[in-house]
């Protein structure tokens, strides 16, 4: 990161800077030689009492002291997507997601829309963004209430336009981070440019083979069923007796989820084929872009999904009440 100008380190950013992208450099070790340098990249979210807060793209926020920066400056507000990467913002990926996952009861509140499914999975029990507005997080919290549910909020980060400010103020009052996952996309036509797979069966009904495929489900028979019935344009594949997939389409989007292996029949393409199956049905249905959620430390999916030309667009985690 070249923060030099006419030789010399400068430092261009201040407080009115908050909500912004900026590249900060913090000596790390004063009075040392040779010097030594750490740079944060990420959402300048406070600067108060000589510490300055910064967001990373992953959600995770690195305090600073004032008096060890030497360098700082704005930055654009994403980084270049890769050519032949779908354009997407943040919230209409959000709101897509949010569709192909849905509660069994939903509400809107504001610009926010509520879902809750007896507990079972975090998106299918969690308040996400579907406008520009701030949430309400006491009007939040007395609804899930009500259903005998925590109150927990979805928040976006690293991208144009995320929730960096709103994740620091739900921090400040006490709503604990859990379960970050990333949000990657790639164009949809790849994925299923191989030859149809005989092993694949690709249907609308969510039959009680997917299910026992799904173990999943076991853990809230009563509404699980109904969430992974739910979404706009919902296909089914299996591999019968040992994978199973969906997918949801929406427009122009395709969204994998529930991508299942039985452990004796790993590292057999499975996945793969699956995929692509679902790939061509969706985009005989008119999506072109193709969209999914893994988890950080899930390794394998994550080199899976950069071989079917995935890219990270943003990532996520929930905030729950205290």
């Amino acid at each position: 990161m070249e923060f030099t100008m006419g030789g010399r380190l400068k430092v261009t950013i201040t407080p009115a800077d908050l909500g912004k992208r900026v590249s900060v450099r913090t000596i790390a070790a004063p009075g040392d030689a040779p010097a030594r340098y750490t740079d944060t990249v990420g959402v300048l979210t406070s600067w108060s009492d000589g510490v300055l807060s910064i967001t990373r793209r992953d959600g995770q926020r690195v305090e600073l002291a004032e008096s060890g920066m030497v360098a700082g400056k704005t930055v654009p507000q994403a980084p270049a997507r890769r050519r032949g990467t779908p354009a997407a913002s943040a919230r209409e990926l959000t709101a897509v997601a949010g569709r192909a996952w849905p509660g069994t009861e939903t509400e809107r509140i504001g610009d926010w829309l509520l879902n809750a499914a007896g507990g079972w999975t975090a998106r299918a029990n969690s308040a996400h963004r579907v406008g520009p507005g701030d949430p309400d997080p006491e009007r939040i919290r007395r609804w899930y209430a009500a259903r005998g549910l925590p109150a927990r909020i979805q928040v976006d980060t690293g991208a144009a336009g995320t929730d960096e400010l709103l994740d620091a103020a739900l921090e400040r009052a006490g709503w604990r981070a859990e379960r970050p996952a990333i949000l990657r996309v790639a164009a949809l036509a790849p994925l299923a440019d191989r030859e149809p797979d005989p092993r694949v069966r690709v249907g609308r009904e969510l039959t009680g083979e997917w299910l026992a495929a799904y173990p999943r489900h076991r853990e809230a028979p009563d509404h699980a069923p109904r969430v992974l019935a739910g979404g706009p344009s919902v296909h089914l594949a299996r591999v019968p007796g040992a994978a199973v997939a969906r997918c949801v389409v929406d427009g122009r989007w395709a969204g994998f989820a529930a991508v299942q292996v039985a452990a004796e029949y790993r590292r057999q393409g499975l996945a793969t084929a699956l995929m692509a199956e679902l790939a061509r049905v969706a985009l005989a249905e008119g999506a072109s872009a193709a969209y999914l959620q893994v988890e950080p430390d899930n390794e394998g999916a994550r080199v899976l999904y950069d071989r079917l030309g995935f890219t990270d667009h943003h990532h996520y985690h929930y905030r729950t009440a205290p």
